[in-house]
């Protein structure tokens, strides 16, 4: 191997080979080591299901609004993603440190999410945990507005909101997360990178925001740092 092929290889690493230490967080037939909040399912039990697998997806239906949750807290890893929207492209998340369920607006659960929506992937969106980014107020708007709760500025904007394939086709989201810094590619742009994160562990959660989305791939590797 030459030295340049060294150099490359050093650089896509992460990105792109798993190791054994690797799990997959759904098996491909069931919700095993997960579990669902959907709010409108209290007072109606006969509701109809949010989250189903089929034909080896994990699908968000996207609506009644909710989340599927991990059973199993985490720190310190990597997570692979391959979803796309499978009709009309619209919102949908992945939220990392999730604790304390329905925080905000009495349905989202205590966390940092790392959006989805069409054309926004990577954003960061403040749920009652807060973290920083270069270029704050570029990116959030006047500080002033700042903050975790309702009504205040939670959205820090992505990097470039033109990395995702066209609607239809599979994105590959990764995200890792390790002390208090969160960093995110798309396709393999780098879409978001935060630090001083207010939380360093906790749940992973899928959304359900009004879209359906499949995801054909959900992993988890554990990671002593981020990829550079």
């Amino acid at each position: 191997m030459t030295l340049c092929m060294m150099i490359l290889t050093s650089l896509t690493f992460p990105l792109e080979i798993q190791d054994e230490k690797t799990v997959n967080l759904f098996n491909g037939k069931d919700l095993s080591g997960w579990h669902v909040d959907v709010p409108a399912a209290d007072n109606k039990p006969e509701i109809e299901d949010t989250f189903i697998v089929r034909d080896g997806n994990l699908v968000s239906l996207g609506k009644p609004n909710g989340h599927l949750i991990t059973d199993a807290k985490h720190r310190d890893y990597r997570l692979d993603i391959e979803y796309r929207f499978a009709g009309q492209p619209g919102n949908c998340g992945i939220l990392v440190h999730a604790s304390k369920p329905r925080a905000l607006y009495k349905m989202f659960p205590q966390s940092i999410e790392v959006q989805m929506n069409h054309t926004h992937a990577g954003d960061f969106w403040c749920i009652v945990e807060d973290i920083t980014v270069p270029d704050m107020v570029k990116r959030r708007g006047p500080k002033e507005n700042w903050g975790i709760t309702e009504g205040k500025a939670r959205r820090i904007l992505n990097l470039t909101d033109g990395s995702e394939k066209p609607v239809g086709e599979w994105n590959r989201m990764v995200i890792e997360c390790v002390g208090d810094e969160v960093k995110v590619w798309v396709n393999g742009d780098l879409v978001n990178h935060g630090k001083e994160c207010t939380a360093k562990h906790g749940q992973i959660a899928l959304q359900a925001e009004g879209s359906e989305v499949e995801i054909r791939k959900f992993t988890l590797t554990p990671i002593q740092q981020l990829t550079e």
